[in-house]
């Protein structure tokens, strides 16, 4: 297993599948190559300051350590991405949440305003003529 290092492989994986936890989020993307499993960690600046930041991500780092690698994807790419929670909950329960990211079916979600399912465009409404009382 590879760690993801270039801004690039994380926004493509950015734009892929994710499975929510309070403690994190779980973006997967597959590849076209043969490549090793990657994977890469964030945490913004939103989720406190740089000690606490370090921790949530060194906490992130250990689950994927403990977590046996046969329930990951082979030629996917992975970001998890921290959250404020990942401080408090228990480890024990996010190793758990973490398992159950990986088996869930992936909810792929489309970047961008305005998407809708039926591929339209939001756009102004049909102008309707009126006649004159």
């Amino acid at each position: 297993m590879d760690r993801l290092r270039q801004r690039a492989d994380f926004l493509a994986v950015a734009n892929g599948a994710r499975a929510n936890s309070p403690a994190f989020v779980l973006q997967s993307r597959r590849r076209d190559d043969s490549g090793p499993i990657r994977i890469g960690f964030t945490v913004t600046k939103k989720n406190g300051n740089a000690p606490q930041r370090n921790r949530i991500r060194r906490r992130l780092r250990e689950l994927v350590k403990r977590l046996d690698p046969v329930s990951m994807q082979p030629h996917h790419d992975y970001v998890l991405v921290g959250r404020r929670d990942a401080l408090s909950r228990d480890f024990a329960t996010m190793l758990d949440d973490l398992r159950i990211a990986f088996t869930k079916p992936a909810r792929h979600t489309h970047k961008g305003r305005g998407s809708r399912t039926d591929g339209s465009r939001p756009g102004p409404a049909p102008a309707t003529s009126r006649k004159p009382d």
